[in-house]
């Protein structure tokens, strides 16, 4: 059955034509209120769509998330106090630097949307936010996306304890690294580039 079903989906998407890539991109979209982390996403179209287009569709799909959350942010200055917040208890030592928050995407449990916030700080304009969004999501995709691909390499086994312990990873660990990243000193791991 379960070898019949991993036949069935990728000559399903085949078959879907532009109607897949819509919905995974639409997938990433919705991804902040089904509370999923990116690099589930990502696996998923590794997956799907293998590691050039999943990664190709994760990338558009990140960045549209970012750049609607430019405009929520914009046009509802009320919604940035959660993130307010986790700022402060993060940088306590001094703001990031566009370097640093191009590491801190590739890290799977660093906070999509803090991240984008401090994309934010760091710029004067949209179109240097969107510049700096797109490039700050090109190497998380092709990380992420290259999982959901190795999953599809191994033997089925293999794939289920695999699918098993990230969701573990994912859902059960996740609460207990958010938690300790507010205690994380910066300046520790990162030197300020000047």
């Amino acid at each position: 059955m379960i070898d019949h079903l991993s036949e069935a989906i990728p000559v399903y998407i085949e078959q879907s034509g532009i109607l897949a890539p819509i919905l995974f991109i639409l997938f990433h979209l919705i991804r902040p209120l089904l509370f999923l982390p990116v690099i589930f996403v990502c696996m998923v179209g590794g997956y799907l769509f293998g590691v050039f287009y999943g990664s190709i569709f994760s990338v558009v799909g990140l960045t549209l998330m970012c750049i609607i959350f430019y405009f929520i942010a914009k046009k509802f200055p009320n919604f940035l106090s959660k993130f307010a917040k986790m700022n402060k208890k993060m940088l306590k030592k001094g703001p990031l630097t566009m370097n640093q928050i191009m590491v801190l995407r590739i890290v799977p449990f660093a906070h999509f949307h803090l991240l984008s916030l401090y994309v934010m700080e760091q710029t004067s304009t949209f179109k240097e936010y969107a510049k700096y969004s797109f490039l700050g999501v090109i190497l998380p995709s092709i990380i992420f996306t290259s999982f959901g691909q190795m999953i599809i390499d191994l033997p089925l086994f293999y794939s289920i304890v695999l699918l098993l312990f990230l969701s573990v990873v994912f859902f059960g660990v996740r609460r207990k690294t958010v938690e300790k990243q507010s205690n994380i000193q910066w300046k520790n791991f990162f030197k300020a580039s000047s």
